[in-house]
C-alpha cells in the first residue's frame, strides 16, 4: 500500500503542484488525493495512468519523474494500466551512444530482446558490475527463463501469439515444491538452480540463434544496410569485435564466427554508464517491457505487478482486523467448508486469486480456514460459491457500518465504491444492488482468468 502515493507525494512537493489542482484536473474530490498523498490508499491502475496524463499537462518533467519513481523497482507490488506512451528519457553520456540504446526495442515483435536485456541488467547487478569474465549465453538464457517464469507460470500472462518462450518453459516441466502462493524467490536463486539442472541445450540453441546478435544490430546499421537477415547475423560477431572501441557496441562476442560464439563481453564504458544510472535504466527497460506486455494482455488487471518476482506480500493485518471485529459481532460459516469461523483462528482468502488480481482490496477478501485457503491456492471458486460470497460480504459491510466511525467506514468502503462502481455508500447495504455490482465486476474477470489458464475449484 502507498507505492504510487509515495511517488506522487515526492513529485507534488518537488514541483510545487498542489493536491487541490491535481484533484480538480482529475475530476476527483481533494480528500481522495489527500489519502494517496499520505499513503492511506493507493490509486487504482486506471487512475495511475490518469495521473500521468494530468501531470503531463501540468508539467511534463513532473510526469516523467512520477513514472521514474513509480517504476524504478518493479519487484515491489504496484500496478499501472498503460494508456499513455510517455517517452522515457535516458541520461545523456559523452562516452557511449545513448540514442542507439534508446532504440533497442524499436519494432520488437517478441519478448526475447526485453528478457535478454533485463537479464543482462540482473546479472550485472549480481556481479556488482564486474566484467573481467565474459557472460555465457547459457547464464543469460537461464536468467531469461527465470524472469519469464513469473509472468507465465505464476500469473499466466501471454507473451504473444508467435512467441515461444512460454512453450520452452512448459517443455522443462519445472517442479517447484513450495506452494505457489507462498513461493518467494525474489532473487531467483531457486529458479536459476532448478532451470540450470535441466537439459536446456535445445532452448539455448533456439534463443542464441538470433537474439544476442539482433540486440546489438542497431550499433552497425550503416555496415549492415542492404544485407539479408541471414547475412546480418553472420556478420555481426566480426563487426562487434573489429569496431569494439570505435562504435562501442553494448557488447561484442567471444568469437568472430557466428557458429563459434558462446558468450558476450560487455564494453567497459557501457558498464560504467549502467552502473552510474542503474535505477533509471532499469525503470526505462521495465517501462518498455510493460508496454509490450500490456499490448498482449489488454484485458488483464495489474499487468505491472505481474512482470517480475513478487515482492513479499503484506500480512493483511488491517484487513484482518476488520473481519476480526465482524466475527466478534456475529456467527459466520466458511463459504467453502460450511464450518464455523472464529475470530482467533482464521485466514483471509482472495476470492479471485491474488495471482490474477494482484491486489488485497477488501471487496475480494473473506475469512476461511488456513487449510481451506491452502487447498484453494490460486484457483477460481466454482459458481455455486458466488451467492454465499456476496452474502458474506454484505453481512460484513452491514456490521462494520454500525460499528465504525463515519470516517473509518468511508475509508473501508472506498475500494468497493471505486472498483465495483457503486454510486453511493448506502447502496452497499442493499443486497441486490451489491450482488448486481459483483456480477458485473466478477463475471468478465472470471472469464478472462479462465481464458488465461486459471482453473475452477471446489472444496473436497
Amino acid at each position: 500500500m502507498g507505492q504510487a502515493g509515495k511517488a506522487l507525494r515526492q513529485v507534488l512537493e518537488a514541483y510545487g503542484i498542489s493536491q487541490s489542482s491535481l484533484a480538480a484536473a482529475l475530476g476527483v474530490e481533494r480528500p481522495i488525493v489527500f489519502r494517496w498523498f499520505h499513503e492511506h490508499t493507493d490509486p487504482t491502475a486506471e487512475t495511475v495512468a490518469g495521473i500521468v496524463k494530468v501531470l503531463e499537462q501540468i508539467n511534463s518533467t513532473a510526469a516523467k519523474e512520477f513514472i521514474k519513481l513509480y517504476l524504478c523497482d518493479l519487484t515491489q507490488d504496484r500496478e499501472i494500466s498503460l494508456i499513455t506512451d510517455t517517452p522515457y528519457e535516458l541520461p545523456q553520456s559523452k562516452t557511449v551512444n545513448i540514442s542507439v540504446l534508446s532504440g533497442l526495442f524499436t519494432n520488437t515483435t517478441n519478448s526475447y530482446k526485453y528478457l535478454f536485456f533485463l537479464s543482462l541488467l540482473d546479472i550485472l547487478k549480481r556481479r556488482e558490475f564486474e566484467i573481467l569474465s565474459p557472460i555465457s549465453f547459457r547464464e543469460i538464457i537461464i536468467e531469461m527463463l527465470a524472469n519469464a517464469w513469473y509472468p507465465h507460470t505464476y500469473f499466466k500472462l501471454s507473451f504473444g501469439t508467435q512467441d515461444k518462450i512460454a512453450e520452452k518453459l512448459d517443455s522443462l516441466k519445472l517442479e517447484i515444491s513450495e506452494p505457489i502462493l507462498k513461493f518467494t524467490d525474489t532473487d531467483k536463486k531457486l529458479l536459476r538452480k532448478t532451470i540450470g539442472n535441466q537439459d536446456i541445450d535445445d532452448i539455448i540453441t533456439f534463443i542464441r540463434r538470433y537474439v544476442p546478435f539482433r540486440l546489438v544490430r542497431p550499433f552497425f546499421e550503416q555496415e549492415l544496410r542492404g544485407l539479408k537477415d541471414s547475412e546480418v547475423d553472420q556478420k555481426i560477431p566480426g563487426l562487434s569485435r573489429e569496431q569494439f572501441e570505435v562504435k562501442k557496441p553494448l557488447y561484442c562476442f567471444d568469437a568472430s564466427l557466428y557458429k563459434d560464439c558462446k558468450s558476450i563481453i560487455l564494453h567497459s564504458e557501457w558498464v560504467s554508464y549502467i552502473e552510474a544510472n542503474y535505477s533509471i535504466i532499469r525503470a526505462w527497460a521495465s517501462w518498455e517491457w510493460l508496454k509490450y506486455m500490456q499490448k498482449r494482455n489488454p484485458n488483464i488487471p495489474a499487468v505491472a505487478n505481474k512482470l517480475f518476482p513478487p515482492h513479499e506480500r503484506g500480512r493483511l493485518n488491517q484487513q484482518k482486523s476488520y473481519w476480526k471485529l465482524i466475527l466478534t459481532k456475529t456467527d459466520i460459516k466458511c463459504i467453502y467448508s460450511n464450518q464455523p469461523v472464529y475470530a482467533d483462528s482464521f485466514s483471509l482468502d482472495h476470492y479471485l486469486p491474488w495471482s490474477f488480481v494482484a491486489h488485497d482490496q477488501p471487496w475480494n477478501l473473506i475469512p476461511t480456514f488456513p487449510e481451506v485457503n491452502s487447498s484453494k491456492s490460486n484457483h477460481i471458486p466454482n459458481n455455486n460459491y458466488f451467492d454465499k460470497f456476496v452474502s458474506l460480504q454484505h453481512l460484513g459491510l452491514f456490521i462494520l457500518q454500525r460499528n465504525l466511525s463515519k470516517q473509518q467506514w468511508s475509508n473501508y468502503v472506498e475500494s468497493y465504491i471505486n472498483d465495483l462502481r457503486i454510486i453511493k455508500e448506502d447502496n452497499l447495504l442493499d443486497l441486490q444492488i451489491l450482488k448486481s455490482a459483483y456480477e458485473l465486476t466478477l463475471t468478465p474477470l472470471i472469464s478472462i482468468a479462465l481464458g488465461q489458464g486459471f482453473t475452477k475449484w471446489s472444496y473436497r
